[in-house]
């Protein structure tokens, strides 16, 4: 009687997940998931969590670093903004095989609007490097930003890690200065 009363419960669990997955499928017929595919939605996720962190910052704060607890020697709020975006350009141009198109003069981008254009084009840029990766091309050995041998897989791998790590820490930039990130505003 009772494996029964557990294969009922079980089945019930899973006729639900399946219910509320196709609740929350997406209307649309969506592209085949290939490796691309899956790599691009994690950076679309993260861009779209991570641009409007920039965008909700007010200019008169976007050069803001906390100076209490242990903050020193950190970078501010937009040098973290230009930081994320050199590393997309980075690697997009390591996995494409390209020298990056980096402003010659990062020190130039000092306005809200010109680091924000930076930021939200070196997303565009790693989503065509994201593009381009396949099943056949993923794990080939190519040269990493630094010259070091690595793969695209590992590139992409880095990239999304190393935004999160940014993202991370904008998050403590925002609350801070009494923002709540966009991603926790439900």
């Amino acid at each position: 009687m009772l494996n029964r009363f557990v294969v009922v419960i079980v089945s019930l669990a899973l006729l639900a997940t399946v219910a509320m997955a196709q609740q929350n499928a997406p209307a649309t017929p969506s592209a085949p998931l290939t490796v691309a595919v899956i790599l691009d939605r994690q950076l679309s996720t993260l861009e779209k969590e991570m641009v409007p962190m920039g965008t909700d910052m007010p200019d008169s704060k976007f050069n803001f670093v906390p100076s209490g607890g242990d903050f020193k020697g950190v970078r501010n709020f937009s040098d973290h903004l230009k930081h994320a975006a050199t590393v997309n350009y980075r690697v997009g141009g390591a996995i494409l095989q390209e020298k990056p198109p980096l402003p010659a003069d990062m020190a130039s981008l000092k306005s809200k609007d010109e680091i924000m254009k930076f930021f939200q084009d070196s997303f565009a840029y790693a989503h065509k490097a994201f593009a381009t990766i396949t099943e056949k091309n993923l794990v080939e050995q190519i040269p990493g930003p630094s010259g070091s041998p690595t793969t695209r897989l590992g590139l992409a791998v880095m990239l999304i890690g190393h935004d999160r790590d940014h993202y991370g820490q904008l998050v403590v930039f925002l609350r801070m200065n009494g923002i709540i990130p966009p991603a926790s505003r439900h």
